[in-house]
């Protein structure tokens, strides 16, 4: 590991290629669907996070887990390319990287399948060595495509160090009252939202009731990301919905971690939590115009003058 460079953002996540296929419509079980394009992309939700972070001006370390391979050598490249720290960058021996298969239809949704690789083998005995670099930054942003036991090592520490954890709830799965108690932020969609609090979600008003809920688990402040509409934030028994700027949509993989991205950034710069909602939601509009992953996250330049 090289030396610790200061960083504000921590991001401690997975890395994936993504192989992407475009189709007229995504397949039923047991459909092959002929006809589409095929392309390959660097992501991973941490990756497509800490990518975002780095085109929006954001200083940002990246701690992930890759195999020794080529897809685990080229995602180190392009990290130190896009100016991501990657000092804590760890090579796993025994697995391969993590890859994602992703199919696209004609009105941009999507569905993926990940091979978590490494991704599911960065453990908390991994960050020991990672710990001052946690103390040190002043966002810890994670997902939940690597374990839950590090997700919930890397909040206690952030959390007792007085860090602000931000926490991308993706993919969905149950969370224990401890991480939810160590958490400054939480960004669910609706699906993740439904789970973790019970709620079904409908309309804003259930959606409101849903972020009072998870608040009420002891998180100081809910995001819920709802695509197109906007977000709603509910800080202090207040809510607020945030639209999002209209666009024609042509492929919405990454736009949630975009959004993450974008919502670190502004806040590391001292943003209240509306502003930075705004400057996020411009960010993933931007990022659903373009396809890819990866590669759709905008920069700042374009992102000020959106």
């Amino acid at each position: 590991m090289k030396r610790l460079q200061q960083s504000k953002i921590l991001v401690v996540g997975s890395t994936n290629t993504d192989m992407v296929i475009k189709t007229q419509h995504l397949p039923r079980p047991g459909e092959t669907v002929l006809g589409g394009t095929f392309f390959m992309n660097p992501g991973g939700k941490g990756a497509n996070q800490a990518v975002s972070i780095a085109r929006l001006g954001g200083q940002v370390l990246f701690i992930c887990k890759t195999g020794n391979d080529v897809f685990g050598h080229q995602s180190q490249q392009l990290f130190e390319k896009e100016g991501i720290d990657t000092s804590y960058i760890l090579s796993d021996h025994g697995n391969p990287s993590g890859v994602a298969l992703i199919t696209v239809d004609q009105k941009a949704e999507n569905c993926i399948a990940v091979a978590s690789g490494a991704n599911a083998h960065l453990m908390p005995k991994d960050l020991a060595l990672a710990t001052e670099a946690i103390r040190q930054a002043d966002l810890v942003l994670m997902q939940l495509e690597i374990p839950m036991q590090t997700v919930e090592y890397v909040a206690e520490i952030a959390f007792r160090s007085g860090k602000k954890v931000i926490l991308n709830p993706a993919p969905a799965q149950a969370l224990s009252p401890a991480l939810l108690r160590n958490l400054y932020i939480i960004t669910p969609n609706e699906t993740e939202a439904e789970m973790i609090s019970g709620e079904k979600i409908t309309d804003l008003t259930s959606a409101g009731r849903a972020a009072q809920t998870i608040a009420g688990m002891g998180v100081q402040n809910v995001i819920i990301t709802l695509g197109s509409k906007g977000a709603l934030v509910y800080c202090e028994d207040t809510m607020e919905v945030i639209p999002s700027p209209k666009v024609e949509a042509v492929d919405t993989t990454a736009a949630g971690d975009v959004f993450n991205g974008g919502l670190a950034v502004a806040l590391s710069e001292g943003r209240t939590l509306t502003e930075a909602v705004k400057f996020a939601c411009k960010a993933a509009a931007m990022s659903v115009t373009r396809p890819g992953a990866q590669s759709s996250a905008p920069y700042r330049n374009e992102v000020d003058s959106f």
